[in-house]
């Protein structure tokens, strides 16, 4: 008898520390970057070229090379509208020491 109360408390001891590990969740911290860490750097930007702008006070967002499937990526520019009270800041890549990191393009509260 005293085997199968051991054998339960052991049993309830593991369950609530599973229980309560499995509910940790850890987040990155808040600008901390989260896609892939790429070896190779991007390409020289292409030149593109675009007509006029579809309305008064837009701006062309220019493009961008991405990393999809193990490799760089074109993305072409587009017309942006401005939205008041923001600034627009440039998708990029940067370099660090573990390889080149990269930044989507995002609006800025001023």
């Amino acid at each position: 008898m005293r085997n199968v109360r051991v054998l339960i408390r052991n049993a309830a001891i593991i369950t609530a520390l599973a229980a309560s590990l499995s509910a940790c969740v850890v987040y990155p911290a808040r600008g901390y970057y989260v896609g892939p860490v790429v070896a190779v750097a991007p390409p020289a930007p292409r030149v593109e070229v675009y007509g006029t702008a579809p309305g008064p006070g837009y701006f062309w967002a220019g493009g961008y090379w991405g990393w999809e499937g193990g490799a760089h990526v074109w993305h072409p520019g587009y017309w942006e509208r401005p939205r008041a009270g923001y600034v627009w800041v440039p998708h990029r890549w940067y370099h660090e020491r573990d390889g080149w990191h990269f930044s989507q393009g995002h609006w800025n509260h001023r």
